[in-house]
């Protein structure tokens, strides 16, 4: 044994000192570990990544996460995030996608929900909906072989909302509740020309919009039905992909944007929907995970979460 090697360790400092003065490498002693601090302010993510895992376990799938606050929508900014979770994702692997959302723009629900889907193949999807995904955090779970539900969970009708304006005052409103009333009253003109009242309301709508939203409604229906092709009702399954968009977007009878559509009306629309009691072992991982994410984001925020990944969009 040399004189060297008798020596004491020299400190981490030294040995990086030491090394600049030879023009050596250095190399750390232990690997650093993360400080008191930096663990009290994550601790919450810490958590939520302990209860990823316990669910990945469980499951054998990959759990990826769209947690929306109650002032967000969905959007093609989210393609970024959603491309970060299913990064080392392998092809053909299941995925649960928890999902909660008020809705947003459907083409690009539908484009999160076919990227989604490339990367499952024809493994399962099943989207989780601890809370609510309304309108097209809807048309996101048509697109999933499955949506596991509880007594908590609810879908929407698909009701894209826009923008119009209304004695000089803007406001947000049902692309189906303005044509309806548009065809309420054109009806009421075509049956009488000298209504004052049909006149009077027919004055405020103008015909482009009427034709744009019409070709909207379109749209979302086509949309509704391609995503049921493609999960729940994809072959060699049977269901009735037409009639279950043209369910979810009765006005007449789903007269409110928020309108609840529990499991139990799911399962009557055709839809297959993985019920889950309260105090199921695996439902009250997702429900604790859930409730640890609503209390990261606030109004504005958007959580991508995964075992690996964790962002916020504001």
């Amino acid at each position: 044994m040399t004189t060297e090697d008798n020596k004491e360790p020299a400190p981490i400092a030294t040995k990086a000192l030491l090394s600049r003065s030879t023009g050596e490498a250095a190399v750390p002693a232990r690997a650093p570990r993360k400080t008191p601090m930096w663990q009290a302010m994550h601790a919450s993510r810490y958590q939520r990544q302990d209860i990823i895992k316990k669910l990945m376990a469980k499951r054998e799938r990959e759990l990826i996460c769209y947690v929306g606050g109650s002032g967000t929508e969905i959007s093609r900014d989210d393609v970024l995030f959603l491309s970060d979770l299913l990064y080392n994702v392998p092809r053909g692997f299941p995925i649960d996608f928890l999902l909660h959302t008020n809705g947003g723009d459907p083409d690009a629900a539908q484009k999160l929900s076919q990227m989604i889907r490339e990367v499952v193949g024809t493994s399962q999807l099943t989207v989780v909906v601890p809370d609510y995904a309304k309108s097209s955090g809807t048309l996101i779970a048509l697109g999933a072989d499955e949506v596991m539900m509880s007594d908590s969970s609810e879908l929407g009708p698909i009701d894209p909302q826009i923008v119009v304006e209304d004695d000089g005052k803007r406001m947000v409103t049902s692309l189906h509740s303005y044509l309806s009333a548009y065809d309420e009253h054109e009806k009421a003109l075509r049956a009488n020309p000298e209504d004052p009242v049909a006149k009077l309301m027919l004055a405020k709508f103008d015909p482009a919009k009427v034709h744009h939203f019409r070709m909207a409604r379109e749209q979302v229906r086509k949309i509704a039905e391609t995503q049921l092709r493609a999960g729940m009702f994809r072959p060699p399954r049977m269901g009735n992909y037409t009639g279950v968009p043209r369910d979810l977007m009765k006005v007449e009878y789903y007269q409110s944007h928020g309108h609840v559509i529990g499991y139990r009306e799911c399962k009557g629309l055709g839809l297959q929907v993985d019920y889950r009691p309260p105090g199921d072992e695996v439902w009250d991982l997702f429900w604790q995970l859930y409730c640890l994410q609503r209390l990261e984001i606030t109004e504005k925020k958007v959580l991508f979460e995964s075992s690996y990944a964790c962002m916020a969009k504001e």
